[in-house]
């Protein structure tokens, strides 16, 4: 079985801090959100153009230490197999040292053997590697994806 897709960042702010800003997702994820997305059991829809959405919620939060974001429902128009995000979960885990944190981020459910893999480890990259660490460390996210 092959992993699932993962990354990781690390930004000069307490853990605490950084979770805050995670939820706060239009401001480094380039989609719209309806719906809290603060805390635990909180049920939002993150919406990707006209059609596409992905029904989320808030299963796991450990303030400071993780979020997970379990999809339930969704709708992705440009793939055969245009629900593979349902059942996956999308987890960032926190882990502070001093005036750091490093933020580990994994889609479970995501891996080489999926439809989307191809677009999903490219944008996924983007969006925490770049976009999320920008926002963290300049308060605006790049959403430029190269």
């Amino acid at each position: 079985m092959e992993e699932n897709f993962s990354t990781s960042i690390t930004v000069p702010l307490h853990a605490a801090a950084a979770l805050e800003k995670i939820c706060q997702v239009p401001a480094w994820w380039g989609v719209t959100i309806e719906g809290p997305t603060e805390k635990l059991d909180d049920q939002f829809v993150i919406r990707m153009g006209q059609e596409a959405y992905f029904n989320c919620a808030i299963t796991e939060l450990i303030p400071g230490k993780r979020v997970v974001w379990s999809v339930g429902d969704c709708f992705m128009p440009w793939y055969e197999d245009k629900t593979e995000w349902s059942g996956t979960l999308m987890i960032f885990d926190l882990d502070e040292s001093g005036s750091e944190t490093e933020i580990s981020f994994t889609h479970e459910g995501i891996t080489p053997e999926s439809e989307c893999y191809k677009d999903c480890q490219p944008g996924w990259t983007h969006w925490i590697r770049n976009s999320l660490f920008s926002y963290l460390t300049t308060g605006k996210g790049d959403f430029k994806q190269r």
